[in-house]
């Protein structure tokens, strides 16, 4: 069990090629013995971006803050905060702060062991 606001859990640069400007949050991981699933928080400055990758995982994501695109099988698709989003297994996908601030999203994903 854990009850924790998000700023408790440090935000990580991401420093993987081709992304710019993002930071993440692991609020729930195995580190909790979540069975199932990860929550991740990321947080993408004006400007930013995630790289164009694609991973066997699939991803949930709720955006809380912000607005953006998701580039997705070479189409751009527009959001802002309260958007749902969903990215199958092996898509190619990117996440653009396209706004003005900070773009902040919730991201779930399966954990390694489910």
């Amino acid at each position: 069990m854990k009850v924790t606001h998000y700023r408790e859990t440090p935000a990580r640069a991401v420093n993987i090629e081709g992304a710019s400007g993002v930071k993440m949050r692991w609020l729930i991981s195995q580190k909790e013995k979540a069975p199932n699933f990860v929550m991740r928080m990321f947080e993408i400055k004006e400007g930013g971006h995630t790289p164009l990758h694609s991973h066997s995982m699939e991803h949930e994501v709720f955006v809380l803050e912000g607005e953006g695109v998701l580039v997705y099988k070479d189409n751009e698709y527009p959001f802002s905060d309260g958007f749902a989003i969903f990215i199958p297994p092996d898509d190619m996908h990117q996440f653009k702060n396209t706004g003005k601030g900070l773009l902040r999203f919730l991201c779930m994903i399966p954990n390694e062991k489910s």
